[in-house]
């Protein structure tokens, strides 16, 4: 098998993405959004800190693959179902009623609100 990538390529990735900006009312957006999860009725777990870590980091990674050197809401809200769905469990009784977990996402994102 040949190599798709160098260690030095990857190194270079995951210099470029520890040094993306991102604002403080960002890093509140973030945390809100996990805080939620964590008190909404409809989950029985939400989302642990390390979850919000790996939000951050895949938000940081999107705007490096978009050409930018900050993030923007946009690249949170990319990253945020496809990070936190399996980072969160519905209570059976929202299973049972067939919502989803990215339902409960979305109308997370909707009540905290997106940053401008």
């Amino acid at each position: 098998m040949e190599p798709i990538i160098t260690p030095e390529i990857l190194s270079n990735a995951r210099m470029q993405v520890r040094q993306i900006h991102i604002e403080p009312k960002l890093l509140e957006f973030i945390a809100k959004l996990i805080w939620e999860t964590r008190n909404d009725r409809s989950l029985y777990i939400g989302a642990s800190p390390r979850a919000s870590i790996a939000l951050l980091q895949i938000s940081k990674a999107i705007s490096v693959l978009h050409g930018r050197e900050f993030v923007i809401p946009e690249d949170i809200l990319l990253a945020a179902t496809p990070v936190l769905r399996h980072r969160i469990s519905l209570t059976p009784e929202r299973e049972m009623e067939g919502i989803t977990t990215d339902d409960v996402l979305k109308e997370i994102i909707a009540r905290v609100g997106i940053p401008r």
